[in-house]
């Protein structure tokens, strides 16, 4: 159980014995039975939830008395994906896993395009491999709601604290986080973080040093040089390809407003649209690599930066997509890839257009970069 002398216990995902307690709170958050009836029933009127919501939370205590250890959410989560891989995607492949130890965790650092399903894909193809799946970082801004904090650290996320305001608190939070990774490769617990935080909604995928940086903060604690500690984390860049994006469209926009108007303001519940169209959206063949662990001795988190992204780029499976978006004028792209194109630019106005095939070209222009 939660005790005093846990030093990360706000912010680790739950253990075996927390889990019924936290499966019981969510089928009491209000929020989290709205949001289930808003999302299943959103033609019926109001009067029909709410003699919708006592069955549903029935349903739900039914359904999860079963889910007793982490070890069961994950299976069930499993269940979900394999329904939603099947309905989404025309295929999903991996590579580079066979070149990983069953028994070693690593840190893997991915390129970020999507704020569910990044993780979600990585830990799919460890556990359907023979690997252990990981512990994932995930930013607090994701988490306003308490049903969302709930629901991610049932399924082994643990909490990036970014709205910190002071400095002491800030360097507190990232102290902690520094040895909550070490201390979860320590006790055989790989663990997933995106490169930067927020998605690539340009398609660049560049790793921030700051957080290169943040790891190294439990290295000099133990007075390590940052090369070496760096080496001791197992660091292996992940390259996650989708051939469409779910998310391109909003994405382009929100750049495009941004571009324009200097500012874009979300609106409340954008993260959660984001969350589902990431899940429920067409993304054509999706690809995995996984990369090789960083076994130079990298100085500065500006070279080690550098070795993941050269990896990331490298690695990254382009699509017929990439390459038309980066040259409109090409003439050996499918048709259909051409009309899937033109019907996402469509639904923008033509000054935003750039933005759209931005993020499809830059893959294929940062892979011309290093090679």
């Amino acid at each position: 159980m939660t005790t005093n002398t846990d030093p990360y216990s706000d912010i680790r995902p739950y253990n075996d014995d927390e889990i019924p307690a936290a499966l019981s709170r969510l089928i009491n958050d209000e929020e989290f039975i709205s949001a289930i009836l808003q999302h299943r029933f959103e033609r019926q009127p109001s009067w029909v939830k709410s003699l919708m919501s006592p069955l549903v939370k029935m349903y739900l205590k039914f359904k999860w008395a079963k889910l007793t250890s982490v070890e069961a959410i994950q299976l069930e989560v499993k269940k979900y994906m394999d329904l939603t891989l099947s309905h989404t995607t025309e295929g999903v492949t991996y590579s580079g896993l066979d070149k990983l130890d069953k028994e070693t965790s690593y840190l893997f650092i991915s390129n970020h395009r999507d704020i569910a399903m990044d993780p979600a894909l990585v830990n799919y193809g460890l556990y359907s491999h023979g690997h252990r799946t990981v512990r994932i970082a995930i930013g607090d801004n994701l988490l306003s709601k308490p049903c969302a904090t709930e629901l991610m650290r049932l399924n082994k996320s643990f909490i990036v604290k970014r709205s910190m305001k002071g400095p002491r608190e800030m360097m507190k939070a990232l102290s902690t986080l520094s040895s909550y990774i070490k201390h979860s490769l320590d006790t055989s617990n790989s663990v997933w973080i995106a490169q930067k935080e927020g998605r690539a909604k340009d398609g660049n995928d560049y790793t921030d040093p700051a957080i290169l940086k943040m790891f190294h903060v439990e290295g000099r604690k133990q007075k390590i040089d940052f090369g070496d500690y760096a080496r001791l984390l197992k660091i292996v860049p992940v390259s996650i390809s989708y051939e469409y994006d779910p998310c391109d469209v909003s994405k382009a926009r929100e750049l495009y407003e941004k571009a324009e108007t200097g500012a874009y303001e979300k609106r409340e519940f954008e993260d959660i649209e984001s969350i589902i169209q990431g899940i429920i959206g067409e993304k054509g063949r999706v690809h995995v690599t996984f990369g090789d662990v960083i076994e130079q001795h990298c100085d500065t988190p500006e070279l080690l930066a550098e070795e993941i992204d050269r990896q990331i780029h490298e690695h990254y499976k382009l699509f017929p997509i990439h390459y038309l978006a980066n040259d409109p004028q090409r003439d050996d792209v499918p048709e259909d890839v051409k009309a899937i194109l033109d019907k996402k630019l469509a639904q923008l106005p033509k000054e935003a257009h750039p933005y759209l095939l931005d993020s499809y070209a830059n893959p294929v222009r940062n892979r011309k970069n290093h090679s």
